[in-house]
């Protein structure tokens, strides 16, 4: 009986490992055809998930309470499972290469419980060779088991975008592969169970790189637009003015300039150039491309210094309020913020800097940054607001809606990174406006 007649029947169960963005919609929507066990080792998080509370706003906490997923913290669990889903993070160093730690983690945590005939998946995005040439000897090592004998392995990017209501795990095409044909067909009719399109990768090392493909491709047309929009300010032009004018024709690719943070476009490109480094291959353009967008945050800074200045504001007195601390709007990730970043940058220069979030976790992001995050009803007698991320709760109000936060008698600074207002609008209302 092959794995999903088994997981349709009940003979089997399918068990996900790290309930994060990614982890937890593929358990939500799997636990909707089969029985589904959700381990994570954070038993906070874990029970979040079991008072029905969704720490990703991923599902949704109505979603979540119906759901049937067995949570638990209890890695002995997982020896109930056959076919196992490994999506747990994989970050960067401090010096920019691969951190495997939790990848490797949670192999060696499956391992122990591992039974023959099981299916392991892995999710997590990584360089080429890492599931077949790290993954599967830990498998072995630590199960006593024979890979491709008594278990097999799969790998099958993650392609959820925190916050998009668009693209949603169900209706995108979901890349699968697997170290055999006949595994192959077993990965893609799991999965096809619960998304419209499956796209058969023809190995595991095309797949993982197909991840970071896609990831650093975006990442490379930010850092050119980043790079114009430096260089334009210098010219004294709009980029939002210039982008416009350039999708007009047909095969612009629609890019915008902007802070690039989170998970996956600021940290994948670091996978392939570690892999490329290694092959004595030094990676040119997408290097040059990471340098470009981890610089936007200090040029950020520095504009805002430059505008507070020419607006005759004395800046070590001005109250500057840092509006969007996740890296993305609509979302409470904060990993990997480049707000933060221009927190940071701001102190330096001797300002006073307050920050505000709706979205952001505060206990969370204290606890990780180090910044108290104030209520947006605390904000008051500001001289310079920095909308720093595209939230609804921003983008819907108008620009009339944001005077009452500032200083009475004084013209308004309003710094927009993301352009959602545009010049003109903003300075018919009266602003000092300034946008990436």
């Amino acid at each position: 009986m092959d794995m999903l007649r088994k997981l349709e029947d009940g003979k089997a169960k399918m068990a996900v490992v790290g309930l994060g963005y990614v982890g937890l919609p593929l358990a939500a929507a799997f636990a909707e055809k089969f029985s589904v066990i959700g381990f994570d080792r954070n038993e906070r998080k874990i029970e979040k998930y079991r008072q029905g509370h969704d720490v990703t706003a991923e599902i949704g906490d109505e979603a979540l309470q119906d759901s049937t997923i067995e949570f638990t913290s209890d890695p002995a669990r997982l020896s109930e499972a056959s076919f196992i889903i490994v999506a747990v993070p994989t970050p960067i160093n401090g010096d920019k290469t691969p951190d495997l730690a939790p990848v490797k983690g949670a192999t060696e945590t499956v391992a122990r419980y591992l039974k023959p005939g099981s299916l392991i998946v892995y999710e997590s995005t990584v360089y080429p060779g890492v599931t077949e040439d790290i993954c599967r000897p830990l498998l072995e090592e630590k199960s006593g088991l024979a890979g491709s004998q008594d278990f097999k392995i799969g790998y099958s990017p993650e392609r959820i975008n925190p916050g998009d209501k668009q693209h949603r795990l169900q209706n995108i095409t979901k890349i699968v592969s697997a170290e055999d044909t006949e595994s192959l067909e077993e990965v893609a009719d799991v999965y096809s169970s619960i998304i419209d399109k499956v796209y058969k990768a023809s190995s595991i090392r095309v797949a993982e790189a197909a991840k970071l493909v896609e990831n650093t491709q975006r990442d490379i047309n930010i850092a050119f637009m980043n790079e114009l929009a430096m260089v334009f300010h210098e010219m004294d032009i709009d980029t939002e003015e210039v982008a416009k004018a350039m999708d007009t024709k047909w095969n612009s690719l629609g890019f915008r300039p902007g802070l690039v943070g989170g998970h996956c476009i600021g940290v994948d490109p670091y996978y392939f150039i570690y892999e490329a480094e290694n092959l004595d291959r030094h990676s040119q353009m997408i290097s040059a491309g990471r340098r470009i967008n981890n610089d936007m945050s200090k040029f950020v800074a520095h504009e805002i210094v430059k505008v507070l200045l020419r607006a005759g504001i004395d800046a070590p007195k001005a109250r500057i309020y840092l509006l969007g601390m996740t890296f993305k709007e609509n979302c409470p990730d904060t990993r990997n913020s480049r707000s933060v970043d221009i927190y940071h940058n701001l102190q330096e220069y001797g300002l006073q800097v307050t920050a505000a979030d709706p979205w952001a976790d505060r206990e969370d992001f204290q606890r990780e940054y180090g910044i108290e995050l104030v209520d947006e009803n605390d904000i008051r007698d500001a001289d310079c607001l920095v909308l720093l991320v595209a939230h609804d709760t921003y983008s819907q109000r108008s620009l009339q809606d944001w005077k009452k936060y500032y200083r009475a008698g004084k013209q308004p600074i309003l710094i927009d990174v993301k352009s959602i207002y545009g010049r003109v609008a903003a300075e018919r209302a009266g602003y000092t406006y300034w946008c990436l």
